[in-house]
């Protein structure tokens, strides 16, 4: 179930929620055409996608649980990094 990005077309006739932007989640298919709030005429803006994330924070967040991480050195032996 998609979150999108809505705004105001034209500023005039919007309230401040539709104004600045507003995320909107959609349980069927569809776009908004207004604003909930004050009925403007809004549109659905593009977003950046939040694709992974850094593999530093992975490795801290691993670390700070109480997991180890392992380098493998040759054949069945394996460098313990942290």
């Amino acid at each position: 179930m998609p979150i999108y990005e809505y705004q105001s077309v034209e500023s005039k006739h919007s309230c401040v929620h539709c104004r600045t932007g507003f995320d909107h989640f959609h349980k069927s298919p569809g776009t908004l055409e207004v604003c909930p709030e004050c009925g403007a005429a809004v549109k659905k803006l593009v977003s950046a996608p939040n694709v992974g994330g850094s593999e530093s924070g992975a490795d801290d967040r691993a670390k700070s649980a109480g997991f180890h991480k392992l380098k493998k050195v040759s054949t069945g032996e394996y460098e313990k990094l942290y």
